[in-house]
Parts: structure tokens; sequence; C-alpha cells
């Protein structure tokens, strides 16, 4: 019932101040929204980390980006992931971070990278073999059986991998040997290892209910993989040979893509093949095997190998054999979790024990299943990933807007989001207006932020701190509960922004009380001392500052037409735009000529206006500025007032009231004429005696532009960045 009666005041409001035909579209607007957010689509995400897949193969990918995402996600931090031809730019602003997992540089990734850095997102690369740089690819000799072209493709593909690899700041190796390498190019390297994954287990769980083994045969399994491990199989081949003519119950069976050598022919009725299958079959097919071969040369390409076909067999309780050689040699303990050789001599001692003692090949799996439960496992392993990678993410803030229209609220919190990006801050700005259009970026100059909407945004990443800049987005702000630091940014007595008996004027009044854990802070001292003294709520306070690049001096001669400027939306009743007008509209105009400057509404029927701006971006404000001589100000209503400091800064006059948003800088007869609210006489008269008096103006103009001076944003700039400290 109250939301009604809300909708129902705003309806007469808009009926009574905008007229039938905005009602109307308002509307439409409104029932477009509300039907639309029934099966409402987000276009994006907002999370802590993007994962940019650069491999076509699936294991891998599998293995580095999906297991992955689920170690992170179960230790608290959000992600997606995206192919790297599908990547855009667009991208950049939804994310903290971003693993480049085997990347080869394109122009778009390059592009990427460079403005993540630009914007103090943090970069790292992932790769789990030793292919980004040509010394170690040339170890492979399988290489040595493709054409020339080819080889050219493949070694283009590891330049450009590097080249990516070098980009980035951080980097996650799969092991020892990897982190290694990769330190050479970056600042740390962390080591996560391959894990299974919980599909993985679930699988796994299934092949060990369901698969019956065959107690009339042992058979040996070997998974290659891929056709560049046919040297590795021939450092066991001849033990092999010897093994299944010792013993006649003895079999082998080979997955994927291996030659079967001529060395074999003699045995080949004891051999088994399959074809490349779905991962989710595999755990069936090696829970049907006794015993897991894993022979690889020992290579330091080898040695940077993940350790997953260890990982695999145990989770389905079969033993591995593996070559003592980089991630076997580090996670086996042998004759505990796995047996581990040398040579083909112990080989064939170890496959034997294997082989005759059925307890002990079952002890070997058991143990090892435990280990790889215990330590290998998406859910149980993603800890230390999970804290390096946030180790290295910048502190990152949002400040929540109204809307992403220019004013200058606005302004202010533009410019501390820009003072803490130049810090390193990851700064994002959020959109809480439904109704305005989308908006990437706002800019300060060639400078920028980026701005995320949340009618069209999943918010799920980590925030260090939120900012409310208004009484409207505090619900926001209140609600998001990934966030360490929240504040309000109060710039204003909001209530004041409406007539009495609207309903926000009490629902803007209520955010001043701190009911919640929420830091309170001001650009203005009255706001300050108000929150204190109203609502026992203390504020800390940094003064406002100005851009004097923006606004450049000028000296006035005052030959000719003198040009009056009127600032301000007329729409804003606290504004007090008519008053200004009142007092402009009896200027005489042989003398005068005014000039109206509004983000919002366009003049009324009865303002006389020479000249109009609208909606002028704030770059390029201090030139209207400083084509003016006086500027009347007549708002009863500010927390930090700009337009007299704007206008001063540029050398130009101000005629005003005197309200709590400007006592702290404008000073009557110092450094401009302060006039009585409703006085229009003594207005005028003040503007006719600034025209008038050469001496008068030189006096304000003087101590004008220091007035403007004390306030650059250079000087102040330690004072704002302690605000959110």
């Amino acid at each position: 019932m109250y939301r009604v009666k809300e909708l129902m005041k705003k309806v007469i409001r808009t009926l009574r101040e905008e007229g039938f035909v905005e009602l109307v579209k308002k509307s439409f607007r409104f029932i477009a929204y509300k039907v639309g957010s029934l099966n409402r689509k987000y276009d994006d995400g907002f999370k802590d980390i993007l994962f940019i897949n650069g491999c076509s193969l699936p294991h891998p990918q599998r293995y580095r980006v999906t297991h992955q995402i689920e170690q992170l996600e179960s230790y608290g931090i959000s992600c997606d992931k995206v192919d790297y031809d599908k990547l855009t730019l667009d991208k950049i602003r939804y994310f903290r971070g971003f693993v480049f997992y085997r990347c080869p540089i394109t122009p778009v990734v390059e592009e990427f990278i460079k403005i993540a850095k630009e914007n103090n997102k943090t970069c790292f690369y992932d790769i789990d073999d030793l292919v980004f740089d040509l010394e170690h690819t040339k170890m492979i000799k399988f290489l040595d059986t493709m054409s020339k072209e080819e080889r050219d493709l493949y070694n283009d593909g590891v330049t450009r991998m590097g080249k990516t690899l070098d980009l980035c700041e951080y980097g996650i190796a799969s092991t020892k040997r990897l982190q290694k390498e990769m330190a050479k190019h970056l600042k740390d390297v962390h080591i996560n290892r391959n894990v299974a994954s919980e599909e993985m287990v679930k699988y796994s769980q299934l092949a060990l209910e369901e698969v019956q083994k065959n107690s009339d045969k042992i058979i040996m399994g070997y998974l290659s993989g891929s056709i560049t491990h046919n040297d590795d199989f021939k450092l066991i081949m001849p033990s092999i040979v010897k093994l299944l003519k010792k013993y006649d119950h003895l079999y082998l069976e080979i997955v994927g893509l291996l030659d079967l050598p001529e060395e074999m022919e003699e045995v080949k009725e004891k051999v088994i093949t399959a074809p490349f299958m779905d991962w989710k079959q595999l755990p069936k097919l090696i829970r049907s095997i006794d015993i897991n071969l894993a022979p690889l040369e020992d290579t330091i390409f080898n040695e940077a190998k993940s350790e997953n076909k260890w990982t695999e067999a145990a989770l389905v309780k079969i033993p591995t054999v593996a070559s003592n050689v980089g991630a076997f040699k580090t996670m086996i303990q042998d004759g505990v979790t796995g047996l581990l050789f040398h040579n083909a001599e112990e080989f064939e001692k170890k496959m034997s024990q294997l082989i005759e003692d059925k307890n002990f090949r079952e002890e070997i799996a058991a143990k090892a299943y435990d280990e790889v439960m215990k330590k290998s496992i998406t859910t149980t392993s993603g800890r230390e990933v999970a804290e390096f990678i946030k180790s290295k993410l910048r502190r990152n803030i949002c400040f929540v807007l109204p809307s992403p229209n220019i004013s200058g609220g606005n302004m202010v919190t533009i410019k501390h989001g820009m003072l803490l990006k130049k810090k390193g801050y990851d700064v994002t700005l959020i959109n809480i207006n439904k109704e305005t259009k989308k908006v990437d970026k706002l800019y300060e100059g060639e400078d920028y932020l980026f701005v995320v909407k949340t009618d069209r945004t999943e918010f799920l990443a980590y925030l260090d701190t939120m900012v409310a800049t208004m009484w409207l987005t505090l619900e926001f702000v209140q609600k998001y509960y990934h966030c360490k630091n929240k504040k309000y940014l109060v710039q204003n007595m909001e209530a004041g922004f409406y007539k009495p008996g609207e309903f926000e004027r009490k629902r803007a009044n209520a955010t001043y009380c701190n009911l919640l854990n929420i830091d309170y802070l001001t650009i203005s001292k009255w706001c300050q001392n108000w929150l204190k003294d109203d609502f026992k709520t203390e504020a800390k306070y940094a003064p406002n500052g100005i851009d004097l690049g923006l606004f450049p001096a000028r000296k006035r001669t005052f030959n000719g037409k003198v040009k009056i400027l009127i600032e301000g939306n007329c729409k804003d009743h606290y504004k007090n735009v008519d008053e200004s007008f009142m007092i402009a509209n009896r200027l005489d105009k042989e003398k005068y000529e005014i000039h109206y400057l509004s983000y919002e509404k366009e003049p009324k029927s009865w303002y006389q206006v020479d000249k109009f701006y609208h909606k002028v971006p704030h770059d390029e404000v201090g030139k209207i500025y400083n084509e003016c001589d006086i500027l009347i100000k007549t708002s009863i209503l500010e927390s930090f007032s700009y337009p007299p400091l704007e206008m001063m800064a540029t050398g130009g006059f101000v005629v005003a009231l005197q309200n709590d948003g400007n006592q702290e800088y404008l000073k009557d007869r110092e450094n401009c004429l302060i006039y009585e609210q409703g006085n229009i006489e003594e207005a005028i008269s003040k503007i006719e005696e600034l025209t008038s008096n050469k001496k008068l103006r030189d006096h304000l103009q003087k101590n004008g532009l220091k007035t403007a001076k004390s306030r650059e944003w250079k000087k102040i700039e330690k004072n704002i960045l302690e605000l959110y400290q």
C-alpha cells in the first residue's frame, strides 16, 4: 500500500509540473521496465575474475579454466570465462582481474591488457606446459615430424603466447618447473596444481560402484593422451614386452593416440586399444584396469607437466607407476601413494611386485585415493590460489550514482574517483537510474571512469569500499553484502531538494541517522556541522576543490555590453533560478546581455535570455564563464556551491545570496557582493555598482583569484584521499 501511495504521488506531481504528454511517456517507460524485469537477462556480471581461454583442446582448458573457476568460487571469488577470439574491450569494466590461459597475442588482447592496466585491473597469465618459449618447445621430438609450414605455424603460436605472458604482471603455474621459467618474465608466480573437479569426483564414485573387474586378468593401462607421448612409452616398451611374456594373465590397454611399434608385434594379441572418449566416461575405463602407467622422458619440458594421470587413477583407486620426474616426483610418495622408477630395471621390479600382490595394489590405491580427496579436489584446494589472486588485486572502490547526468554532486564524485584512480585504486561508478541510457564511461578531460548500470548487471564481486553519493543510492549500498567498507558521501541536506509534503523529504532525512555500520563523509563544513547537531552523526570532512586548468583567467574590461551569467536548473526550487531572472529582466538591455546555462530544463517562457547553453560538457563550462563578466547566483540550498568559485577562477565577478554551501569561501566585498534574498533592488544596485566601480572590481578580482587558487585540487588531494583510507 505504501508503494502504491508513493507511485500515485509521483503521477500527480508529474501531471501537475510536466503535463499529460510527459506523464504518458514516463508511464510507458515504467510499464516497459516492469514487464521486462519479469524475464530480465543481465548484459553481464560484475565479478572478480574473468578467465580468457586461448586453448582449443577440451582437456587442458577444463583443468586450467573450469576447474580453477570452481576452486576460486569455492573460496568466495566470483568468476566468468570467455574464449580469447570472443573477447571484447567492454569486458574490462565488469571485472577486477583477468587470467589469460594459453592466450596468444592478438590486437584485441594487447589493447585489452593495456586498458586494464591503465584502470588498475590486474592481469595474470596461466599455463600448464612450457609452450611460451621456443627454447623449450624445440625439445619436443614430435615437432620434427611436421612440415615446415606446420612447424612455422606452431612456432608462431608459441611466440604469441610468450608475448601475452610478457604483458601480464603475475603468473599461475601448474608445476614447479613452470613456476621457475615463468618467474623470468613476471613479478610473482604462484603454483596451483591441476586438481579434480566435483564432477570428476562424482563420475569416479559412480565408476567405483558400477565397474566389475575381471579377476582372471590384470590390465596395465596407458592413457597416452596425445601422439607426442610416443617417446615416453618407448622408455618402458621393452620392459612391457618382457612382462607380457612373463605373465599369462597380464594385458596392456592403450587409450588415445599411440602408434604400436614393430617391437610389440609378438605380443599384439595381449594389447587392447580404445579410442579417445568423453572425460565423463574415462573414470569407468580407468577403473577397469589394474595398474596405471605414466612414463616420462626426463626433460625440462616434461618436468613442467602435471600429475593428472596419477590424480585421475587415484580417484578410482587404481595405483600408478610413474617416472621419477617433475610433478610425479613431487606429488607421489614412492611406495605409499604410488610407485616411482628411474630406469627399466626398477620399473620391471616394481611392476612385478604390483602384478603379483593384489593387496599391495589395493593398499597403494587406497592411500592415493585418500591423498587426492584431501588435497587435490577443487573444493578443498583453492584457498592458496584464492589468497594469491586477492593479494594481487588492487584495492577497489565503487561510487554509486543516482544517474550519470552532469551535476555538481556527480562532478565531485568523479573528481574523487579520478584522484583514487591516480593513486592505484580500481574505481567503478555504479548507475542505479533505470531510465537513463547506457553510459559506459564518464570523462574528466582525456581520462575516464567506467560506469556499470544496476538493472543490466548481476553484482557478485567483492568490494573493498562502496560509497553512496545521494540518499537515493544508500539502499543499494546497504543491501550489498559482499563489501568490506561502506561509506556515505553527504553533499547536501537533500531533504531540502523537495517541497513540503513530498514523501522524499522524510526518506532523505532518514538516511542521515547513522543506524548502520556506515562511515559518513562530506565536502562541506556546514554539512559536517548539521549532521552532528541534528542527527548526532559524525562525518569526516575534506574541502572541495577546483581544476584551474578548466577555468583560465581573463581580465574583464567592461567595454561594450556587460555579460551576465545565470546558472542552474529552473525546475529545482532550491536553485531559486526565478529570482535570478527577476533581477536580470529588470536590467537595462542596452547595457547588459543575459546568458543562461542549464544542465537540465530549458528557460521558462518569461525568462529574457540572449544566449542559452544547454547540457554543456563539464570540460567546456569554463569557456562560458570566461566569456561572461558577472554571475548572478541565487540558490538557497547548496552543499558546496561551485559556480561562484568557478566564475572567480576565470577573473569574473559574483553577485550572490549567502547560503550554507558558499559561506566557506564567499566574503562580501572581499571576493564578491552579497545581497539579501528577495531584495531585487539591492541585487540590481550591486550589479550597477560593479559595472561602474573599477577600483571595486580590481579588489574583488584579486581576492577572487586568490580564493580559487587556495582551492586547487592538488593542494587538497591528501585530505580527499584520507576520506577513503
